[in-house]
């Protein structure tokens, strides 16, 4: 079988010079002639002219992500509420990032639980570094206040518990 994804071009390659124990994992074209790049620690985005990267975040940054092969479009949400990243793939079958993606994202995401609390949700988690280090993170929801009290209270024991569940200090 003859395979048909598309190397990254040298200078792309070298933008996004990875780093100790990183690799790189996939690349894709995008519709306006940049470049995202998956490694084993994050996305980048580099620019088509230059081969400058505008964007590089690790993977415990990514929120949610999906593809929508419709329009070949990857959205990405972050964790600290920046603003919504949207790639459109140039030809998504010349590549696998959306797996990729997919995968480093469950990848980092070690335990997590979502808990209702007065005004919405919090989304909590144990999530792994590229150097296997283990965090935890809560993301509230639209309209949620962390520091309500009552809010604070379920968050900190469903924190606690599932860092406890991790072997982490509570």
């Amino acid at each position: 079988m003859f395979s048909r994804r598309r190397q990254l071009p040298p200078t792309v390659r070298r933008a996004v010079a990875a780093q100790g124990a990183e690799r790189l994992l996939a690349g894709a074209e995008l519709a306006d002639g940049d470049h995202a790049v998956a490694t084993t620690a994050g996305l980048a985005v580099v620019s088509g002219e230059g081969a400058r990267v505008t964007l590089r975040r690790p993977w415990c940054d990514v929120d949610r992500a999906a593809f929508d092969p419709e329009r070949s479009v990857l959205s990405i949400v972050w964790v600290d509420a920046a603003p919504d990243l949207r790639l459109r793939l140039h030809d998504p079958r010349t590549t696998n990032l959306p797996a990729v993606l997919h995968e480093r994202v469950l990848w980092s995401v070690v335990l997590a639980e979502t808990v209702d609390v007065p005004g919405g949700r919090v989304r909590l988690a144990v999530r792994r570094r590229l150097d296997g280090s283990l965090f935890s993170q809560a993301v509230a929801g639209d309209g949620v206040d962390l520091a309500d009290p009552t809010v604070a209270a379920v968050v900190n024991a469903t924190e606690s518990r599932l860092r406890g569940a991790c072997g982490l200090p509570g």
